[in-house]
């Protein structure tokens, strides 16, 4: 084999070489999933719980000193008996129904109150009945704001929570909010209180602003 033939057989050789490879390449890069351009993947398209309509939880439910209220949610549980246990809606008059106990009051009463009284009616049916009560949605304990506010509307009312925070959880003043006539209404129809308050003086650290907020107020921004 002359010198010409050899470099004719070395080039053949490379040029195989360099084919087998595109072709792997090739295979590999059409096995991968495609996805097309703008598409986004199921997880990322997965939409996102809507926060505002998730339940209020209980951790300020104290079994002991909570007073439960119409539309909260129970957890009662009769132990070794799940036939008697369950998740229990506290109805709009305040009662609630359980298997052989039936209808009961539970509005007023702690958890903690609840669980005996329930004890007691499973007496009849249960030997030594061993009942716990706890509350896993408040939604009786509740404020109300209206007017020049981000989110009209109720908003979940937690220990303690001032004027500034319940405005602040419904997205703070707009800008045309008259900050200095802000008043509470609290108390029943027909007999409500009106409790001024105002936002600048309390954001200043006046005392006399400090008020502490109970179930069913209603906040106006004029």
């Amino acid at each position: 084999m002359d010198k010409r033939s050899y470099l004719m057989n070395r080039l053949y050789v490379y040029a195989v070489y360099a084919a087998l490879f595109l072709l792997i390449v090739t295979i590999k890069s059409n096995a991968q999933p495609q996805t097309p351009a703008g598409s986004v993947s199921p997880a990322a398209a997965a939409p996102a719980p809507p926060a505002a309509n998730k339940p209020v939880q209980s951790a300020l439910a104290d079994p002991s000193t909570y007073v439960i209220g119409s539309e909260d949610v129970l957890q009662v549980t009769v132990w070794r008996e799940p036939t008697l246990s369950g998740t229990i809606p506290v109805r709009p008059d305040g009662m609630i129904s359980l298997v052989l106990v039936g209808d009961m009051p539970a509005a007023g009463r702690t958890p903690m109150q609840l669980a005996g009284d329930i004890s007691v009616r499973l007496k009849k049916y249960v030997q030594d009945p061993s009942v716990s009560v706890v509350v896993t949605a408040v939604n009786s304990q509740r404020i109300f704001l209206i007017g020049e506010v981000g989110h009209v509307g109720p908003v979940p009312l937690t220990a303690g929570m001032s004027p500034l925070q319940a405005i602040s959880a419904a997205g703070g003043l707009t800008p045309f909010a008259n900050s200095k006539h802000i008043y509470i209404l609290r108390g029943a129809q027909g007999k409500q209180q009106k409790i001024p308050f105002n936002y600048k003086a309390a954001l200043k650290g006046d005392s006399h602003q400090d008020i502490t907020l109970l179930p069913g107020d209603t906040i106006v921004v004029p």
